[in-house]
C-alpha cells in the first residue's frame, strides 16, 4: 500500500482520514496517536519495519489532523470511531498501537471489543489509575497547532487526571496479549503506576525504556521499534504445514 496522502472513511457521521502503508495482506496494525498530534506522528521506523509484514493504518483521531470534530469527543467516541474504522475497511481483527490519549482509547477498545484485538501495545497510556497525583499537565497549545482541534479537548482533558475507575476496574476485562511500554524517570507519568496496569491485565506485560521520556516512538525509535517487533513475533501463530 501507499503512504502518500491520506484517504477517508465516514463512519457514525464522522469522517475520518487515515494513512495506509506497507503490505496488503498480513495481520493488519491501527496507529493511533496522542493528543495534538495526528497519524503522521507515526511516520518512521516503526512503520518502515513493520510494513514489509503488514498492513499498517495510522488514524487521524476526531479533531485531528485532516478529520472531523462533530462537537463531542468523550474517550467513548473515540473507541467508537475505531469501531467505525474497522468495520469501514473490513479488518475484523488487528494489531493495535497507541500512544498516550491514544494509548487510552486502544485499551478502552479492547475492553468493549476483546475479540476485534489481536494484540495491544500501550505506549505510556495516560490515564492511569485514579486519581493521579499530581494531575498531568495539559498539553501546551503550541505544540497542539495545526493538526489539532480544541474543541476535541474539553471531555477529555478533565478525565486524564480523574480517570472513571471503571477503566481501571476492567483492564482484567483485556484478552489480548498487551505490552505497556513506559519512558522511565524521564517521563512524567508515574512508571510505578503503568507498571500496575501492566499487572492488571491478564496477559499484560511490561517494558521500560530508560531516559526515553514521554515519547518513546520518537525519542528511542530503535528501542521501541525492537521491543513492538520482538513482541509481534512472540505472539505470531506458527505456520500451519499440510501433510503431503
Amino acid at each position: 500500500m501507499s503512504g502518500n496522502g491520506t484517504r477517508t472513511v465516514s463512519t457514525g457521521g464522522v469522517r475520518l482520514a487515515y494513512r495506509a502503508w506497507g503490505a496488503e495482506e498480513g495481520r493488519p496494525v491501527v496507529l493511533l496517536h496522542c493528543l495534538g498530534e495526528d497519524g503522521e506522528d507515526w511516520r518512521g521506523p516503526l512503520v518502515s519495519q513493520l510494513g514489509g509484514a503488514h498492513p499498517v493504518y495510522a488514524l487521524d483521531l476526531r479533531g485531528h489532523g485532516e478529520s472531523e470534530q462533530p462537537g463531542s469527543g468523550t474517550p467513548e467516541d473515540f473507541s467508537g470511531d475505531l469501531l467505525g474504522f474497522l468495520d469501514a475497511l473490513g479488518i475484523e481483527r488487528a494489531v493495535l498501537i497507541g500512544h498516550a490519549f491514544g494509548a487510552v482509547v486502544a485499551y478502552l477498545f479492547a475492553q468493549e471489543h476483546p475479540g476485534r484485538v489481536d494484540l495491544l501495545v500501550l505506549e505510556e497510556p495516560d490515564a492511569l489509575r485514579p486519581p493521579v497525583e499530581p494531575p498531568l499537565p495539559e498539553p501546551e497549545p503550541a505544540a497542539a497547532a495545526p493538526a489539532f482541534d480544541p474543541r476535541a479537548q474539553p471531555e477529555w482533558t478533565g478525565r486524564r487526571s480523574a480517570p472513571e475507575p471503571r477503566w481501571w476496574d476492567r483492564l482484567a476485562a483485556i484478552t489480548a496479549p498487551t505490552l505497556v511500554i513506559g519512558g522511565g524517570d524521564d517521563s512524567h507519568l508515574p512508571q510505578a503506576e503503568l507498571a500496575a496496569l501492566a499487572e492488571r491485565i491478564p496477559a499484560g506485560r511490561h517494558l521500560t525504556v530508560e531516559g526515553a521520556g514521554h515519547l518513546v516512538h520518537e525519542s528511542r525509535p530503535g528501542e521501541f521499534t525492537s521491543g513492538v517487533r520482538q513482541f509481534l513475533a512472540e505472539h505470531t501463530p506458527a505456520p500451519v504445514h499440510e501433510a503431503g
